[in-house]
């Protein structure tokens, strides 16, 4: 969960990164970082070569601090307010405490808005965030001051939309970072019961194949599905050097208490859960029958 500073632009060059591909070049997995701090995508799994879906950058975003996403419930309308999915760890407030749910709160933070390319075609302002944690998951949503409608008709980009089921392990995965323009290719390697870092723990995360080994600033880029095209989750971690449960170094742990580290290894947070505890129009509603992200 470390925030991209110089430690993470020396991974970027140690790694021979150029300034935005637009695809991930092979690379041999080496140890990374939280989602903040982590290195170059491998080889394409053979199965990804042939997805139907073109992932690109159109609908992602970069903060001053990390990536993200503007995204829409399977559900929205054209002229519902906009929503940006990035990170609850990358707020401009700083890291939400254990056991802490922000809801409904002013925001004004801007977002550059990405089109296929990945160049900058507007800034987007929020007027609240909507929600955002790091206790059971690792996400924030900001509601934009723009409708999906509005972006489409200003800039032609359509957002992403959020996947209402769960994904399954293997499916082939992009990872992109609106912050760094580049895209990083694997599969889902399984779930985690919990996943535990310092005093978060997050539950039923995505643990990625080692060729996904991102980059610092990439904390909060969607995770397509490549033959759909929807976002499954969204990236947020990884072990950096071993250590077993502590900051930038989380650790697994089974349902019988097993504790594994994997270092090098990186996760995502899933996202299907997320439509169920919005209504109409966008608004949150922790409420709702099936709603299951935790409430303050």
């Amino acid at each position: 969960m470390r925030k991209p500073l110089v430690a993470a632009l020396l991974a970027l060059v140690t790694a021979g990164a150029g300034a935005a591909p637009a695809a991930a070049a092979p690379a041999a997995p080496a140890p990374g970082g939280t989602a903040s701090a982590q290195k170059e995508a491998g080889a394409l799994p053979a199965r990804q070569a042939a997805a139907p879906a073109a992932v690109d950058f159109a609908g992602t975003v970069a903060l001053s601090n990390c990536s993200g996403s503007v995204v829409r419930l399977p559900g929205s309308a054209d002229g519902d307010p906009a929503l940006v999915l990035t990170n609850g760890h990358c707020l401009e407030t700083g890291f939400p405490a254990p056991g802490q749910v922000l809801v409904d709160r002013s925001s004004s933070r801007t977002f550059g808005l990405l089109d296929s390319a990945g160049t900058r075609v507007a800034t987007l302002r929020a007027d609240r965030i909507v929600y955002a944690t790091m206790t059971g998951t690792d996400a924030a949503l900001y509601r934009l001051t723009s409708t999906y409608a509005q972006i489409r008709n200003s800039y032609g980009i359509d957002a992403l939309t959020l996947d209402d089921t769960r994904p399954a392990a293997g499916t082939a995965i992009k990872v992109v970072s609106g912050y760094w323009k580049r895209i990083y290719s694997c599969a889902i390697d399984g779930f985690v019961h919990r996943l535990k870092e310092g005093g978060w723990t997050w539950k039923d995360s995505v643990r990625y194949t080692p060729a996904c080994d991102t980059i610092g600033g990439t904390s909060g880029s969607p995770v397509v599905d490549a033959a759909t095209g929807r976002v499954v989750a969204v990236n947020n971690t990884g072990n950096e050097d071993g250590a077993r449960c502590t900051v930038n170094n989380p650790c697994e742990v089974d349902a019988d208490g097993t504790v594994t580290v994997r270092r090098g290894i990186n996760y995502a947070q899933q996202t299907h859960q997320i439509p169920a505890c919005f209504a109409s129009g966008n608004r949150l509603d922790l409420n709702r029958s099936g709603c299951t992200l935790p409430r303050p």
